[in-house]
């Protein structure tokens, strides 16, 4: 697992070439935040998916804050934010308003109805981040409370999966080395 996560991520010397991210490179060349084990990853998955629901192009920032904080594998947590795309965020910011209903007791009780996010169609991207806010706002608690819960349980999820998928592709080597051995 450990070789093909690192055969797809990005190196720390693109990174430092990187003119965008100079100003930053003591922070974000930190060798912690590049080395992978079992519980760099799970920290960086968790990261990302936690960050993912984040609105708008603050995903990365977010991702990258919070690897910096806890330590966690950076560009891991940078790639998992991406499973948050046109395709997904309706649907998850559905979920996230049902599990915030939910949670708030008001199930159907206050008459709140799921209404679609604005569209990016070329208004810039101050007036869809106001508009997305605004949308938010619109939404209130149900929403806010649920995009929470949502990535809590996301990042508690993908947290505890990446340790047992570590875990068992450690096993099944050791298992697969001994059977070599004895052979």
């Amino acid at each position: 697992m450990k070789r093909f996560i690192r055969r797809i991520l990005p190196d720390r010397d693109l990174i430092a070439r990187h003119s965008w991210l100079r100003p930053f490179a003591g922070n974000l060349l930190h060798p912690f935040l590049w080395y992978l084990n079992r519980h760099s990853a799970a920290r960086g998955v968790a990261v990302g998916l936690f960050c993912g629901l984040i609105p708008g192009p603050f995903q990365m920032f977010g991702a990258a804050a919070f690897s910096i904080a806890l330590r966690a594998n950076l560009p891991l947590a940078l790639v998992t934010t991406l499973y948050t795309n046109p395709f997904t965020i309706v649907p998850l910011y559905f979920a996230a308003f049902l599990l915030g209903n939910w949670a708030l007791g008001d199930f159907g009780a206050s008459g709140t109805s799921f209404v679609r996010p604005p569209e990016f169609d070329g208004q810039g991207l101050h007036g869809w981040c106001v508009a997305l806010l605004e949308w938010m706002g619109g939404m209130g608690r149900p929403l806010a409370l649920g995009l929470l819960l949502l990535a809590a349980g996301l990042a508690f999820a993908g947290y505890f999966t990446v340790h047992g998928l570590w875990r068992l592709e450690r096993g099944w080597r050791w298992k697969k080395r001994s059977r070599c051995d004895n052979a």
